[in-house]
């Protein structure tokens, strides 16, 4: 650590737990379709529902680096951004930076999307939710494929994600996995230090967000 220098706590344990369980989840996701364990792969679908409402809802209540009103700029900002992306330089980022903003929007969009259409999917074959009877058969068609669909891009933004990770280590020096491990991150002193919520507030929006996708699995 050089001088003028000092570490800042930037991600938070909700943050970093949802994180990486999201990634454990959705490897799961994917081993339980090859191997057609469908009621684990339905259970694994229940799971990361509940983990994306929660991780919404974080968005707006949770610690400062997490929330949507902290990192989500202009499209414009955005590319400005990328402008600099051969610049090697020190990574005075607090939280996400704006490219990698949206590239979190993109991310949640597709796994709730994902879970959504996989959810119904899954009632239709098996559970039977309440809608099962009163979607016209050419839209059930249309959310069957729209699943396959939204996996084949979820994993094409996943792997444009994990290229980003290692071209900002390669090419700007930046190491943007080790916070996300550690949520801990070397910044100039000047750098605000961002305000935390507390994990008991994270327990009580997590059992919200679980109930909730109990809730949307039962009624799909």
């Amino acid at each position: 650590m050089t001088d003028g220098a000092r570490i800042v706590v930037v991600w938070d344990a909700p943050v970093r737990l949802f994180h990486w369980l999201v990634v454990a989840l959705v490897a799961a996701a994917y081993a339980t379709w090859r191997l057609n364990w469908m009621n684990w792969h339905a259970w694994v679908g229940d799971g990361l529902l509940a983990l994306l409402l929660f991780r919404v809802a974080w968005g707006f209540l949770g610690s400062e680096t997490a929330r949507f009103s902290r990192f989500v700029v202009s499209p414009r900002k955005a590319m400005e951004h990328l402008k600099f992306a051969l610049v090697r330089e020190p990574d005075r980022q607090v939280g996400h930076n704006p490219a990698g903003g949206w590239m979190v929007l993109l991310l949640l969009a597709l796994l709730i999307a994902e879970t959504l259409t996989g959810i119904y999917v899954a009632n239709d074959i098996a559970d039977v939710g309440p809608l099962t009877g009163l979607v016209p058969a050419r839209i059930a068609d249309a959310i069957d494929a729209a699943h396959a669909v939204v996996w084949d891009v979820l994993l094409a933004a996943i792997a444009l994600h994990v290229a980003a990770i290692a071209f900002y280590a390669a090419a700007k020096g930046q190491n943007l996995l080790r916070p996300m491990v550690t949520g801990r991150k070397v910044l100039p002193a000047a750098a605000p230090e961002p305000r935390p919520a507390s994990l008991a507030r994270a327990v009580v929006v997590f059992a919200g967000a679980a109930a909730a996708a109990a809730l949307v699995a039962n009624f799909l």
